[in-house]
C-alpha cells in the first residue's frame, strides 16, 4: 500500500488489547527461488532465541496472489481494522488523517510510476527507481489533476511518491496494493470492479498526457526513467474508533532489496535487523509481540505460559528460524 515504508512506520492505532509492543517485519519471508536458496545460508541466532521462548498466536493470508499482502493484513488487524485477503484496507484515509485532511471521506493513494512496456506485458518498474523530488512531483500532480478534477476527484500532495485522491467510489474499492505489483505484469492486478473502469481510463489518460510532457524530456535526457502512470491503492474510509495509539512499529527494512531481487542485500539487511531490533525484542520482558511476514503468509508470535520442563525441552527441539520463513 502505500509506499510501504511511508506509511508503515512508528506507532498506529489498535484494540486496547494490543499488546506493549509489536514488532511486523514485511517480506521476511519469500516464494522467490533465489530468495529462498539465499535464506538457506543466513543465520539468524537473535531471532532463534527470541522465537525459543515464543509461540505461534495467530495466522493471516493465503497465497501470493492475494490483492492484500501479509504485512498489509497484519499491520491492519494489529489497528482494529476488519481484514480480509481481497477487501478494501483504507491506508489513503489514514494517510490523509495524519495530514489534516478528513478522513471521514473516501480516500486513495495515488503512486506516480513508470510502466515498463515490453514484448509480452507491461511492468511496473519500482517506484523508488523514479528518484523523484518534491518539485518534480508536484509539476506532474498539476499537469494530471484537471483529469481527475473533471470526474469529481480531489487530490493532494503528500509526499513525492504519495498523492491522496478523495471520489465516493473509492469507499470500499478493493484494489492491489503496490507492492503486489512491482515488477510484475500489471494485467492481472488491475482493478476489475465496474467503478473501477472510471481509473482505468484515468490512468491511461494520464499516460497520454505525460507521454509527450516537458519533465518527462527532461528526465530522459537526464538518463532517469519517464513518469508514466499512477497506481491506485490503500481505498476506503476509516473504520469507526480508528485512533488509539498503541505499539505496533513496522520494519521495513527488508522491503526494497526483496523487491527488486537484491538477495544479497536482502540477507545483509536481515542481519542487521537481527542483530537490532530483534535483538531488542529478545531483552524485553512482559507483554510483546512478533509478526513475521511473507508474501503468501503473517505469522504472529506472543510469549508462551511454560514451565521449565516444556522450555527446555522447546529449545531442544527448536528448529532454525529460517525453516518457518521458508513457510511464509
Amino acid at each position: 500500500m502505500l509506499t510501504a515504508a511511508l506509511l508503515h512506520g512508528g506507532r498506529g492505532a489498535g484494540p486496547d488489547n494490543a499488546p506493549a509492543m509489536h514488532l511486523i517485519v514485511p517480506f521476511a519471508g519469500t516464494t522467490s527461488e533465489a530468495g529462498r536458496h539465499a535464506l538457506q545460508s543466513l543465520a539468524l541466532p537473535r531471532l532463534d532465541k527470541l522465537l525459543a521462548r515464543l509461540q505461534p498466536v495467530q495466522r493471516l493470508g493465503s497465497d501470493a496472489h492475494s490483492l492484500n499482502p501479509p504485512h498489509d493484513q497484519a499491520l491492519a488487524a494489529a489497528w482494529g481494522w476488519p481484514v480480509a485477503p481481497d477487501a478494501a484496507l483504507p491506508f489513503a484515509a489514514r494517510l490523509a488523517a495524519e495530514h489534516g485532511l478528513d478522513a471521514r471521506l473516501p480516500w486513495g493513494l495515488l503512486t506516480p510510476v513508470h510502466l515498463h512496456v515490453g514484448t509480452d506485458q507491461v511492468s511496473l518498474t519500482p517506484p523508488w527507481a523514479l528518484q523523484l523530488d518534491d518539485a518534480t512531483s508536484r509539476e506532474a500532480l498539476d499537469a494530471v489533476r484537471p483529469l481527475f478534477e473533471s470526474e469529481g476527484f480531489t487530490l493532494h500532495p503528500a509526499a513525492p511518491l504519495q498523492w491522496l485522491a478523495s471520489h465516493p467510489m473509492l469507499d470500499g474499492l478493493a484494489t492491489a496494493a503496490l507492492d503486489r505489483v512491482i515488477g510484475r505484469n500489471i494485467d492481472r492486478w488491475l482493478p476489475g470492479q465496474g467503478d473501477a473502469r472510471l481509473i482505468r481510463r484515468l490512468q491511461n489518460e494520464v499516460q497520454m498526457l505525460l507521454y509527450t510532457h516537458p519533465l518527462n524530456d527532461r528526465r530522459e535526457a537526464a538518463g532517469l526513467p519517464t513518469l508514466n502512470s499512477v497506481w491506485l491503492s490503500g481505498c476506503g474510509r476509516l473504520p469507526d474508533g480508528a485512533g488509539a495509539a498503541t505499539g505496533v512499529q513496522v520494519d521495513d527494512r527488508l522491503r526494497q532489496p526483496a523487491l527488486d531481487e537484491d538477495w544479497a542485500a536482502w540477507c545483509e539487511a536481515w542481519r542487521a535487523l537481527d542483530a537490532g531490533p530483534i535483538d531488542a525484542l529478545a531483552r524485553t520482558g512482559g507483554d510483546l509481540r512478533l509478526t513475521l511476514c511473507g508474501e503468501r503468509f503473517a505469522q504472529s508470535f506472543a510469549p508462551a505460559q511454560q514451565g521449565l520442563w516444556q522450555r527446555l525441552a522447546g529449545r531442544w527441539q527448536q528448529s532454525p528460524a529460517t525453516t518457518m520463513l521458508e513457510a511464509l
